[in-house]
């Protein structure tokens, strides 16, 4: 009697654990979930130039840009510049939970008040690859973390840069 109630106790909780696990979220949904939303005014434009390629986030037509990449076509190096309110040695960039810093030159702006960053980095860092997929990335300065999010038609010139610069 013993052995069957036991038994049975085991049956009714395998069941009980098999009803109350939660579905497979579908394939995608947690990295669109969790997307940052775009800055209403702000996005990436794309400029190409015989064998450069810009790619960089700000105010269309204007001076005003927070973060720039560029590339030679093919190169897969990239020059990567960010805007900073103080002097900096590093510019520290995140997308999707990769992460990168990279060792920067800082120099006062010319078109505004504050610093410039640059540095060097390669189209095939994790960091570009998951912005690449995503849209977004974000970078660490100035004491606060800056998202960089693309709205849903700018998506596509984010492609064709890395794939411009290889």
């Amino acid at each position: 009697m013993r052995l069957r109630l036991i038994s049975a106790l085991i049956a009714v909780s395998a069941l009980a654990a098999c009803a109350t696990q939660a579905p497979m979220p579908a394939a995608g949904s947690a990295a669109t979930a969790s997307a940052p939303a775009p800055t209403p005014g702000y996005d990436w434009f794309l400029n190409t130039d015989g064998q450069e390629a810009m790619l960089a986030y700000g105010v269309a037509n204007s001076d005003e840009v927070k973060l720039k990449l560029a590339c030679q076509a093919g190169s897969s190096a990239l020059e990567l510049t960010a805007a900073s309110d103080k002097p900096g040695r590093e510019i520290y960039l995140e997308s999707g939970g990769d992460t990168e810093r990279y060792r920067a030159a800082s120099e006062p702006a010319v078109v505004h008040d504050g610093e410039l960053l640059t540095t060097q980095a390669k189209t095939k860092d994790p960091v570009f690859q998951r912005f690449r997929r995503l849209g977004w990335i974000a970078a660490w300065a100035d004491d606060g973390r800056h998202i960089y999010a693309a709205h849903p038609a700018a998506k596509v010139q984010i492609e064709r840069f890395f794939t411009v610069c290889g």
